[in-house]
């Protein structure tokens, strides 16, 4: 079981950790929090210094220290020993590069052993210098959790003579999940200052003011999606499976004993489904989708991607129950174990899996892989994801599906004219996004010509397009070969592929 910031905290300041660092945005939070654990160990004297105002709170040392970090360490070694003392010291990270400071801070964890005495850095990024990495103590910070969004938002609504029944506020508290304390006081003052009171369909300017959060992470994006399981042409094991699991991120399933799904890994040639695949299971399980952006988590200065990670890692954690979509995980984890690396993709992924190997968030991972030779063995192995499926190139059949599907969506009332058998017969090798591109091309050559487009353009369009599949015929073999050694399952019902499958299991090597 983990512990709560406080549990933690408390036993770090028993334990006599001299030096602690956490890393957060929310000062006035945290600072509360660090007051409230003092009470609890016998009214400790609290002491909080920064840059601007110097040491603040007790009237005999106001403003000492100001605009000088090293005579605010060195107040710490005035106070008398038998004092039990917190120092919170605010944005001090700016100083640790500082010869005299980070020295100073060594001397001090020496003589804070003996002492009741604990050193808190507040600051919104971690940065510790490597020389101070074996005296400092970081303490992750988290969101507010729902009990606390729960209080925050009853507290408002008394003010405003409101009473919401229960499964209004259940959706209040979860639309507020992720966000800081302070932008949920902001967003709801907002909400009452509109209306001059609290409505249920102020959800939405919530989910706005969250995107925006989210936006400004540069690493997630939140991603509305209005994909559905039946715009999915195909793919029969893979929606069985899907839709098998909808409900198992409710109360019921918990209460029945059921852990949360961890995750799926869908590996196949570009233009199979995977990505929509993924928008689908976000809109079918009612489920905000978070689109990672890998490239961002390895730019900026070094050190950062690690911190980025974490935050990622923390956020969509904040927002569970959540899908994390992670498109073309090959290309960001690709190489891992090649030497050349300076050792940060190794670390990023090192910290990437152990979360998906311990989460028990419900934090549901959809990962996206073209090449799966490029993959590292330890992301395939069983308890990272449920199930790994193989997204092939789609059937006689599927196409059939797909054609219907697009055809559906574009001409409701002129779909008996197409010749969807035809259309599915003369398209082998065929992916879904090429078959949606030969539709638009049609769509084209009709619109220039003032008329609607046949299934005559649309079997012209084809022949113009070369398919992925010849083009990258030695990649697909690879990977039907890798799927046919029973490492995957196949996302199809009947391929020639689950076949060739069949018979290798009735005649073993």
């Amino acid at each position: 079981m983990t512990m709560s910031f406080s549990e933690e905290l408390e036993l770090l300041l028993r334990a006599r950790y001299p030096l602690l660092y956490i890393p957060t945005q929310e000062e006035e939070r945290v600072e509360a929090a660090i007051d409230q654990c003092a009470k609890q160990q016998g009214n400790r004297s609290v002491y909080v210094w920064d840059f601007v105002d110097g040491y603040q709170g007790n009237p005999n040392d106001a403003g000492f220290g100001k605009r000088n970090p090293l005579q605010a360490l060195e107040f710490i070694e005035k106070i008398p020993a038998s004092v039990a003392a917190i120092f919170i010291l605010r944005d001090f990270h700016r100083f640790l590069e500082d010869v005299s400071v980070s020295r100073k801070l060594k001397n001090l964890t020496r003589s804070l052993k003996s002492q009741p005495k604990n050193i808190v850095i507040l600051s919104p990024q971690l940065n510790i210098p490597d020389d101070l990495s074996e005296v400092m103590t970081v303490v992750e910070f988290p969101l507010p959790r729902s009990i606390e969004i729960r209080s925050e938002i009853e507290r408002l609504l008394s003010a405003t003579g409101q009473v919401f029944e229960a499964r209004v506020l259940d959706d209040l508290v979860r639309s507020c999940q992720g966000l800081s304390m302070e932008r949920i006081r902001r967003v709801l003052s907002r909400a009452i200052a509109t209306h001059g009171e609290l409505r249920p369909q102020d959800v939405d300017l919530i989910l706005e003011e969250k995107r925006q959060t989210i936006r400004q992470t540069q690493i997630l994006d939140f991603y509305p999606t209005t994909a559905n399981i039946t715009d999915i042409g195909g793919l029969d094991n893979l929606k069985e499976w899907l839709l098998r699991r909808g409900g198992s991120f409710s109360e019921r399933a918990r209460q029945y004993g059921l852990p949360h799904p961890r995750g799926l890994l869908l590996v196949g040639i570009q233009g199979t489904g995977k990505s929509l695949t993924a928008k689908a299971i976000a809109h079918h399980w009612h489920l905000p989708l978070l689109r990672l952006d890998v490239g961002r988590l390895f730019a900026g200065l070094v050190g950062e991607s690690e911190s980025r990670t974490r935050q990622m890692i923390q956020l969509s954690e904040a927002l569970a129950p959540c899908i994390l979509w992670i498109d073309e995980i090959d290309k960001a984890f690709a190489g891992v174990d090649s030497r050349g690396d300076a050792g940060t993709t190794s670390r990023v992924f090192g910290t990437f899996i152990t979360w998906m190997a311990e989460k028990t968030s419900p934090v549901f991972v959809v990962a996206t892989a073209n090449n799966i030779q490029s993959l590292p063995p330890e992301l395939l192995r069983k308890g990272r994801f449920d199930e790994i499926f193989f997204v092939g190139l789609p059937t006689q059949e599927e196409r059939k599906a797909i054609f219907g599907v697009h055809l559906e969506r574009l001409r409701p009332h002129t779909l008996k004219s197409f010749d969807l058998e035809r259309l599915a017969y003369e398209t082998p090798d065929f992916s879904g996004a090429e078959i949606e591109q030969m539709i638009v091309e049609a769509m084209h050559t009709g619109f220039s010509q003032n008329r609607d487009f046949t299934t005559d353009d649309i079997l012209e369009a084809a022949s113009q397009i070369i398919p992925l599949a010849r083009t990258a015929q030695t990649q697909i073999d690879q990977l039907q070969e890798w799927a046919a050694s029973g490492r995957a399952r196949l996302a199809s019902k009947y391929t020639p592929l689950s076949d060739r499958i069949q018979r290798q299991i009735q005649q073993p090597d």
